[in-house]
């Protein structure tokens, strides 16, 4: 299964090689690596009759919809298949079948019913000129759009078109911080491109998702390879991981808080119910220390005079044995006799395991030793025989009689 509209011709419409186009999911046609999803249920085998008739289609930009199989069409996974929409026809392609679509509208809460829309056929080469040809006008369609806003002053920003397989239908997708009034807009599209006009509002994440990108870890956007949902974040999950309130180095390329700032945030929530919450500094007789860092999951406070700079880490059970000790009124003599000593097995094995690098850095110190050795011989034997440096002179021949 290749997708065939890739121009880089590293895929093949036919199934039989797959090599891909290299584009790493960032495909302009919209396809190849966005959005897939892993059927682990494909090696079942499941009677005819016992086969569930929804299928999921994948169109571009990563929307999925489902369509029921009544006329029991046999599917592969990336087979072009020509839809039913609610104003003609469009073609998509199969993303997923069979008992995993139904976990999937469950998800999503989709209701099964006799009235959704049906597949009509497996696409032909006809049906895929024609949406070849619908393709071919987005982009222009995008620029003069953009345009004809720019001139009506209207304050929205066109992200992406997507015309339908017959070219009856336009879907214009915009993002917008106020309401708009594009009556005037819809009219003026519609006499000049000759289509039916729908007006899409996305959120700025939605947006980000269809044009995709890189992000700051050096992969593609979660939203516009995998991720469906878009849930809330706030700064919260930020300060629960101890990481900078910087909104530089926060925001994605929507200019919202990355959506990665929950991934790892219910395991951070987890590690923090062991570590106490200090309100007050704790106070010593060597003076009062001040939380400055917790290492969450080595469960580890670290803490600083006033007038020291140094940090001084501190066990968490230490530090809940200082806390009880201050609220009986009893000064501890410092941290220092309260930290934890190293213990001696972890020491050797990091002697260890450091022990071949050590003997790797002596064994280049020494060759580097030497070379300079070998360098400060050398100029100091060109210097006390100037004629080293150059052409060596010709020796005279033996027994040469004198010349007269």
């Amino acid at each position: 299964m290749g997708c065939g509209s890739c121009s880089s011709g590293g895929c093949s419409t036919d199934g039989t090689a797959v090599s891909g186009c290299g584009s790493k999911g960032g495909c302009g046609t919209g396809g190849c690596n966005k959005m897939n999803v892993f059927d682990w249920l494909s090696h079942m085998d499941v009677p005819t009759g016992q086969r569930f008739d929804v299928v999921e289609v994948k169109f571009k930009g990563g929307r999925k919809e489902y369509f029921r199989n009544i006329n029991q069409l046999e599917f592969i996974t990336g087979d072009y298949v020509v839809c039913e929409m609610a104003s003609g026809q469009h073609i998509g392609t199969v993303s997923l079948q069979g008992e995993l679509v139904r976990l999937q509208m469950k998800r999503k809460n989709v209701v099964f019913s006799d009235d959704m829309h049906v597949i009509y056929r497996v696409a032909s080469e006809k049906d895929l000129d024609k949406h070849t040809q619908a393709m071919a006008r987005e982009m222009p369609t995008l620029y003069r759009t953009r345009e004809i806003i720019r001139e009506m002053k209207l304050n929205m920003k066109l992200s992406d078109v997507e015309f339908q397989s017959d070219n009856t239908k336009t879907t214009f997708y915009y993002s917008s911080e106020e309401r708009v009034d594009f009556r005037e807009l819809i009219k003026s599209l519609a006499s000049e491109f000759k289509v039916r006009i729908e007006m899409r509002q996305i959120s700025l994440r939605q947006e980000a998702s269809r044009l995709g990108g890189l992000g700051s870890c050096g992969r593609e956007l979660c939203c516009s390879t995998w991720l469906t949902d878009f849930k809330n974040i706030s700064t919260s999950a930020a300060r629960y991981q101890n990481l900078s309130l910087n909104p530089a180095k926060l925001s994605g390329q929507c200019g919202r808080l990355k959506c990665c700032l929950n991934y790892e945030l219910e395991t951070y929530i987890d590690a923090l119910r062991d570590i106490p919450t200090v309100d007050a500094p704790l106070k010593t007789k060597k003076g009062v220390a001040t939380l400055q860092k917790t290492d969450i999951f080595k469960k580890i406070m670290w803490f600083g005079f006033d007038k020291d700079t140094n940090w001084y880490p501190v066990a968490i059970d230490k530090v809940l044995q200082i806390i009880d000790l201050n609220k009986k009124d009893i000064i501890p003599e410092s941290l220092e006799i309260l930290t934890p000593e190293p213990e001696k097995s972890l020491e050797k094995g990091a002697g260890r395991l450091n022990s071949d690098l050590e003997n790797l850095d002596k064994k280049y110190s020494e060759e580097q030793k030497k070379k300079k050795k070998k360098k400060k011989n050398r100029s100091g034997q060109n210097k006390n025989n100037p004629n080293a440096q150059g052409k060596p002179q010709a020796a005279a021949a033996p027994n040469q009689p004198a010349g007269k």
